[in-house]
């Protein structure tokens, strides 16, 4: 038994022990497809109940720690649980068992080639999600997240059409070059001047840069993490879009672009310290560029007819709102910022469920070609707009919480630009969601009712009703978040 205070180290084990092993049984049970979505539906399962007692754990009080292994003097790799990363496997783990029974509908009913490499893949890709999540000090989630990067690249080019690899090219390229030509440097330089990687409530850095310093090594930070999409560095995940749906549902709402915000969220509190970026004054220029991202990005997505388009260049911009948070240095921000990372993943999962449904079932990729789709499939759609109400911010929807807070911050601090991009993006965020609910729903509808495969259909009503439940019901995240901040 381990030390009170500490958890037990196996189940921390056990959280990355499981996705590995679920990939090695995909892997040899790729011959026969019932047996291998089995091993895929287990292994998430069991991730769950492994994640949830950790998640018990951490609610009591409890900082899990597990050391892996020396690299050299100075780099480890080690694991600890903290209550932003308990929330960030928590969100990872209950979408993993949501997001496998939907591919298992989605892949078959689309009749995908090589489903045995995209569950073993994807399993690899959680496993990545889960140290990156649980990870003790930067150089471990630095190992975390350049292997989610390449486990992802195969199901970003899973269709192998020319349009794919281009994209697959233009993924691997920014993520892998922003993260080695700024984000390692980030981490080399804070080890130089902090003497140790390790993450601490409060920041290592202290009062050893100076305001100009530390807003260089913030945008290093920012613009390294990639995955975040601040943009210009955004451009990879329009083009990812050519993937299979469930890979997108992965991308934007299980691990990919989460791991971009968990990482630069990760980095404020924990390397920087949200009282030094407060008094230092050198987080100023993120709310400039956050507030763009979340703009531009809205104005993008209100002119694109295609559906994946405009949900990926929503993405884009509702990220921001967290990058936004994150920048005011506040611990309502940081509280908000963290509730929006919650809220996004269930809601965004479900608006992008609901797109590779209808491409199953109907064959439509664009929303000009909506009309009456809402009551040919009413159960599609009508997790669509629960999906949707929420990326705007309205109750009963979870994403009125995240941005609640945020606004809040924005206003307590008197910061007009950071208010003036939230309320801006919210009418934005109207403009191009309520058209597609409009067509749906309003316009006839020619041919009779069809929905997409059971799973696919199970799957999204369980994201829209958990992303009304995280509304009604926010104790377990409101928790892990106000814990962030308190300590």
């Amino acid at each position: 038994m381990t030390a009170p205070g500490f958890g037990d180290p196996q189940l921390l084990a056990l959280s990355l022990a499981l996705p590995a092993l679920a990939t090695l049984a995909i892997a040899l049970l790729g011959r026969w497809p019932n047996l291998r979505e089995t091993a895929t539906l287990l292994g998430a399962g069991l991730l769950f109940a492994t994640v949830m007692a950790l998640l018990a754990r951490v609610l009591a009080g409890a900082r899990p720690e597990l050391h892996l292994a020396s690299v050299a003097p100075g780099l480890e790799l080690a694991l600890r649980i903290d209550p932003l990363g308990m929330l960030f496997a928590a969100v990872a783990s209950t979408l993993w068992i949501v997001n496998s029974l939907y591919s298992i509908g989605y892949m078959r009913g689309n009749d995908e080639p090589r489903q045995t490499p995209f569950y073993a893949c994807f399993a690899i890709a959680i496993f990545a999600t889960m140290g990156l999540a649980f990870s003790g000090n930067l150089f471990t989630l630095f190992v975390f997240y350049e292997l989610l990067s390449l486990s992802t690249y195969p199901l970003v080019t899973h269709k192998r059409s020319p349009t794919a690899m281009r994209a697959g090219r233009v993924y691997l390229l920014t993520l892998i070059g922003a993260s080695m030509v700024l984000l390692l440097p980030a981490i080399v330089w804070t080890g130089m001047i902090a003497g140790t990687l390790d993450f601490r409530t409060g920041g290592i850095l202290g009062d050893k840069l100076g305001p100009v310093a530390l807003a260089l090594l913030l945008a290093m930070f920012v613009f390294g993490a990639a995955k975040a999409a601040v943009m210009p560095l955004h451009r990879w995940l329009p083009a990812a879009m050519v993937a299979p749906t469930p890979v997108s549902a992965l991308l934007h709402a299980v691990a990919v672009v989460k791991a971009g915000v968990f990482t630069i969220l990760k980095v404020v509190v924990s390397v920087f310290g949200i009282e030094t970026l407060a008094q230092s004054g050198a987080s100023q220029w993120l709310v400039y560029a956050a507030g763009f991202t979340i703009v531009a990005a809205s104005f993008v997505a209100l002119r694109a007819d295609d559906l994946k388009r405009r949900l990926a260049y929503s993405t884009v911009g509702q990220l921001s709102y967290v990058v936004l948070a994150a920048a005011l240095a506040s611990p309502v921000a940081v509280l908000g910022a963290a509730l929006h990372i919650a809220a996004h993943a269930v809601s965004k999962i479900t608006l992008f469920f609901g797109a590779g449904a209808v491409y199953t079932a109907e064959h439509v990729t664009k929303v000009s070609e909506m009309d009456g789709i809402g009551r040919r499939m009413p159960w599609t759609m009508g997790a669509f707009a629960i999906g949707a109400l929420s990326m705007i911010g309205l109750p009963p929807a979870a994403g009125f919480l995240g941005k609640w807070f945020i606004l809040d911050a924005a206003t307590g601090a008197t910061d007009w630009v950071a208010v003036a991009a939230i309320a801006l993006s919210t009418v934005l965020n109207a403009a191009y969601f309520l058209p597609i609910l409009i067509r749906a729903f309003l316009r006839p509808a020619n041919g009779p009712r069809k929905e997409a495969p059971l799973p696919m259909v199970i799957a999204l009503t369980a994201t829209a009703a958990g992303t009304v439940l995280l509304f009604l019901l926010p104790g377990v995240p409101y928790r892990l978040a106000s814990m962030i901040v308190g300590g």
